[in-house]
């Protein structure tokens, strides 16, 4: 599926977060701290504060590859004095908590948490007010009506580009809908990105008239059991299957390497998600069909201005609200997903600056490369 418009709404996406911030309120903002000044107004610079970064799992290559580096590089571009103290839970929200209570104890001022679960974070948000210190739920939404921010993408957008890749592909390939079905590998049970990125895809597969086969919730986004699942499912449905919605690249690579390990061929399309290097060389040999590209860059840059704002006092406002499961209504920035195929890596992750093209196209894909006009 080529998306024209592609480098207009990334770039788009990128200049709404870096817009300044609007006077406003959000949830437990204007406990943030004694430098003064809720309601918008600047309050003098904590230049000495340290704010808590929080992150759910290392299976999942983006935090420790981009998340952290360029959360820690905007906070000190904003405040040279200003220290980060960061922890990834691995995968285990009893983890996460203890990060969460060490930070605390610490004297953080902020903490940005990024849940391994969703739920159990909430204990976390409630410890943090106590000592009032606001909390931002970043990329994945906390169900805390406690929160101040939000941050994240349209993550049923997300699913909804998933889905709508790979039925247009399907189409495209004269797969009828009678002919076979679809494999729908999810995410994380505890994740509640995962369960929107879910509600997107089958609001477009469940509209096309292709049958989903099966489906599994990945525990932890752990490549293999999605590829344990798949591998079982090939035995199952063996020739039915005519392509496989992935919630993201390591369950669409793992999904991939289950697939070849049972000799099928030629692969059905694949989705993915989060424009992971090992996904992008995957679409280009042809493995992998699509995936998600987020500008992760201003994801976190956000983050980090609205964590310096909180040291200082101030409530900026959100773009959107959005509704916790529980009903609480958090102010919000929501950015853009986009839609990648071969025909947009170039105008895309690469002009974007996601990827360098000499990343991409190593002496493996240098062929590809050169097809998919990549330089």
């Amino acid at each position: 599926m080529k998306i024209a418009t592609m480098r207009a709404v990334a770039t788009g996406a990128a200049l709404l977060l870096t817009l300044g911030a609007l006077a406003g309120c959000s949830n437990g903002a204007e406990n943030s701290g004694s430098n003064g000044g809720g309601g918008g107004s600047s309050g003098a610079a904590d230049n000495n504060a340290q704010i808590g970064l929080l992150l759910p799992d290392s299976v999942t290559a983006r935090y420790e590859s981009a998340d952290k580096p360029y959360f820690e590089a905007k906070v000190k571009e904003l405040c040279a004095g200003c220290k980060v103290l960061y922890a990834n839970a691995d995968g285990d929200a009893s983890k996460q908590q203890q990060q969460a209570e060490s930070m605390l104890t610490q004297g953080v001022k902020v903490l940005v948490l990024d849940p391994f679960d969703g739920e159990a974070a909430a204990a976390i948000v409630a410890e943090a007010k106590a000592k009032s210190v606001p909390v931002i739920s970043y990329d994945r939404l906390i169900n805390s009506a406690d929160l101040s921010y939000y941050i994240s993408f349209d993550n049923v957008k997300v699913g909804e580009l998933q889905a709508t890749a790979l039925v247009d592909k399907l189409k495209a390939d004269g797969v009828k809908p009678g002919d076979g079905g679809i494999l729908m590998a999810n995410g994380s049970p505890t994740d509640n990105n995962a369960s929107q990125f879910k509600e997107g895809a089958h609001k477009v597969i469940d509209a096309s008239g292709y049958k989903v086969l099966a489906e599994f919730d990945t525990p932890g986004w752990e490549p293999a059991k999605a590829q344990d699942w798949v591998a079982g499912q090939l035995t199952q449905f063996k020739g039915e299957i005519k392509g496989v919605y992935a919630a993201n690249d390591q369950v669409g690579g793992a999904a991939i390497s289950a697939m070849k390990a049972a000799g099928v061929s030629p692969l059905p399309p694949v989705t993915g998600q989060d424009a992971e290097l090992a996904g992008i060389q995957r679409i280009l040999a042809g493995d992998q069909y699509m995936t998600v590209y987020k500008a992760l860059k201003p994801e976190a840059e956000k983050a980090a201005e609205l964590a310096i704002s909180l040291t200082k006092g101030e409530s900026p406002k959100g773009d959107v609200t959005v509704k916790t499961k529980g009903g609480a209504e958090i102010q919000s920035f929501l950015l853009t997903p986009v839609a990648v195929t071969a025909d947009n890596i170039e105008d895309t992750v690469v002009k974007d600056g996601f990827y360098k093209a000499s990343e991409i196209c190593t002496a493996d894909y240098k062929e590809a490369c050169d097809k998919a006009g990549i330089k």
